[in-house]
């Protein structure tokens, strides 16, 4: 009797398991909770972006910096959103890094918007390639200033650029370790993760300066996550606020005047007076 009982029970699991495989991409990628535009809303400091990718085209926004401080090719961002966001929503915000004379594409995941293909790992590494091929060889930008800044998911994105692509200079706001840190939550084991996003791995070996920036109280993402994150990199920098995960930063002029410390600190930017 207790045999038959090990034997259901490891059957029942398996199946579990099996499920959650299946499902984990709907899980890391709720597209069904994202109401979609039927078409971008035209922001006047936008320049709209398509990038050609195997699987179909994903859209990308950049912002130029003032034209008034462009003398010279200017730094960019490359900027990776969470999980539940879209790139509609971040134009205004992010157009403040314009003030430092700082460039900033927005990428969009392939699935979510209006972009084409199916969001993954690997269509997400392809995206982001190609997109940074596009934009070191726009002459109002500086190739050996670039800036990857991820938040959230986007930092798995961002930490998978920076292990094949140089950059001056990595950003991680409330980012996970990997995604297989998680596979237990779940009660499953980390091999069957499809996406791992091994930040960790990555900062590990990263050279360049690295900003973590994490919420104390972070519930869906915890603490020790970036934590861990900062003690791993070689040259990091960790500020921690006392917000949850959706609330991160709690005060956005705060965070910008710590961005443009982090950044001058890098020798990206000129402390602007």
């Amino acid at each position: 009797m207790p045999i038959k009982i090990i034997l259901w029970t490891l059957l029942f699991y398996l199946i579990y398991c099996g499920f959650l495989f299946l499902m984990q991409r709907h899980i890391l990628f709720p597209l069904y909770l994202i109401d979609t535009p039927s078409k971008s809303e035209d922001h006047p400091f936008v320049e709209k972006i398509w990038i050609n990718t195997s699987f179909g085209k994903t859209e990308a926004w950049f912002l130029a910096p003032d034209p008034m401080n462009k003398k010279e090719p200017s730094p960019a961002v490359i900027f990776a959103h969470g999980n539940g966001e879209l790139i509609d929503f971040w134009p205004d915000e992010l157009k403040k890094f314009n003030r430092f004379g700082i460039g900033v594409m927005l990428l969009e995941y392939p699935g979510y918007g209006r972009s084409e293909g199916k969001p993954s790992q690997k269509s997400i590494t392809e995206t982001f390639n190609n997109a940074y091929n596009i934009l070191i060889k726009r002459k109002d930008v500086d190739p050996a200033r670039i800036i990857l800044f991820g938040r959230s998911l986007g930092g798995g994105a961002v930490c998978t650029l920076a292990a094949e692509r140089p950059s001056a200079a990595l950003i991680l706001m409330s980012t996970f370790t990997s995604a297989r840190s998680f596979a237990k939550k779940y009660f499953a084991p980390g091999f069957l993760v499809r996406d791992p996003f091994n930040n960790l791995a990555v900062i590990r070996n990263y050279p360049k300066p690295v900003l973590v920036v994490h919420g104390k109280f972070d519930e869906v993402i915890p603490y020790s996550h970036g934590m861990a994150l900062y003690k791993s990199a070689p040259h990091a920098t960790m500020i921690t606020y006392e917000t949850g995960h959706n609330d991160c930063p709690p005060d956005w002029e705060t965070f910008w005047r710590d961005i443009e410390v982090f950044l001058s600190a890098s020798g990206i930017i000129k402390t602007i007076e």
